[in-house]
């Protein structure tokens, strides 16, 4: 670990809860992500200690910090993977592997940080956070599926999507957002991950045939995400 993230980590030190979300946001304002990642980190584990799960706020802070890092990574590995013209293909290829160690590292820790706290705490909820803990679960499992030839990501990706599907259809509406983007994320693990093209069309098919059976339902507050959810599984 570097000197600067040693002083990153040290800065929340001693912290109470209402301190360190003020670090939170102040790191996501500045848009330090990484360092955003580090603080979220500590905010989970002392409020785990307590039992107590995370507000929507804190939430949406944990999602939108792994999501910026993770996601800036999988740009870099795509731009490499594609290749460069006249350039060392060793070298490139060394370069690349530098890369997926980082991601594959980041993916772990928000995945060892949701199995090990988050879902522990909302297990048997049956509640829309349930879903969502377990949806990022199969999304950091499906990242690191996209670069890794390793089976094991694969299949957890694909459990901790059933998982999330089985307590969505069990207790949100169709049209919620959270199962929507749910069914979207796994009909695109079963078609990119999976190799299954058929079960990722009936799932997007099945999916968004019950959610416009249900549109009435829609409040004014959801209907714009379920609305661009629903055109994407339509697409």
């Amino acid at each position: 670990m570097s000197s600067t993230m040693q002083e990153i980590e040290a800065l929340a030190d001693g912290l109470d809860i209402a301190k360190v979300v003020e670090l939170v946001r102040i790191a996501e304002t500045a848009e330090r992500y990484e360092d955003m990642c580090v603080f979220v980190k500590k905010l989970v584990k002392l409020k785990a200690a307590k039992g107590e799960d995370l507000d929507v706020d804190e939430r949406n802070l944990l999602s939108v910090a792994y999501k910026n890092v993770v996601g800036q990574a999988r740009s870099s590995w795509r731009t490499l993977n594609a290749g460069f013209d006249d350039c060392d293909e060793e070298l490139i290829k060394k370069y690349r592997t530098i890369v997926e160690n980082q991601l594959e590292q980041i993916c772990l820790e928000i995945i060892d940080l949701l199995t090990k706290n988050l879902c522990v705490t909302v297990a048997g909820n049956g509640d829309e956070t349930e879903v969502f803990y377990l949806k990022m679960c199969g999304d950091y499992y499906r990242y690191m599926s996209e670069f890794k030839e390793d089976q094991k990501y694969k299949d957890s990706a694909e459990e901790n999507y059933k998982k999330a599907m089985d307590v969505a259809e069990k207790n949100l509406n169709e049209t919620h957002p959270t199962r929507l983007g749910l069914a979207l994320n796994f009909s695109v693990c079963y078609y990119e991950i999976l190799k299954q093209p058929e079960k990722a069309c009936d799932l997007a098919k099945k999916s968004f045939d019950a959610a416009i059976e249900k549109l009435d339902t829609l409040n004014d507050a959801s209907y714009k995400d379920s609305t661009l959810i629903m055109q994407l599984l339509r697409d």
